[in-house]
């Protein structure tokens, strides 16, 4: 009884710990998840609040009453970066205005959680939008 009662000990030993590190594996893959999920809805969210933005500024400037001046341009580029708050302070705006519409390109560098390697390929690190409107003509 002596010699099958050691196997039965030195069996034991081998096998501690190994739930441990499934647990562990499991609780990082999880993590990992979690972590791209929120990066993924922070970024649904910037991507709609950027295309909202750049929908009123054109909307502004199409149907300002004195034309697409520089200075509507100007007055609804300040109030996209008010409305973006943070986003709006490294936001780059392109107007291209013509005699029927006028278009806004936005780019915007969005903030990861996720490292860049994670974050380039998956396009989370920027949002690039581009609104077309058509001018009102009295």
């Amino acid at each position: 009884m002596a010699s099958g009662t050691s196997r039965r000990s030195r069996h034991r030993r081998t096998e501690e710990g190994t739930g441990l590190v499934g647990s562990t594996a499991g609780i990082l893959v999880f993590l990992v998840f979690l972590l791209l999920g929120v990066q993924v809805l922070f970024d649904l969210y910037a991507r709609s609040a950027v295309t909202a933005a750049a929908f009123d500024a054109a909307r502004v400037v199409a149907g300002t009453d004195a034309g697409a001046t520089p200075a509507a341009e100007a007055d609804a580029e300040a109030t996209a970066r008010h409305v973006l708050g943070r986003y709006g302070s490294g936001a780059e705006f392109r107007w291209a205005v013509d005699a029927d519409a006028v278009a806004l390109t936005v780019h915007v560098r969005s903030p990861s959680l996720v490292p860049a390697l994670v974050a380039r390929p998956l396009s989370l690190d920027t949002i690039d939008r581009t609104v077309r409107m058509r001018r009102e003509h009295p």
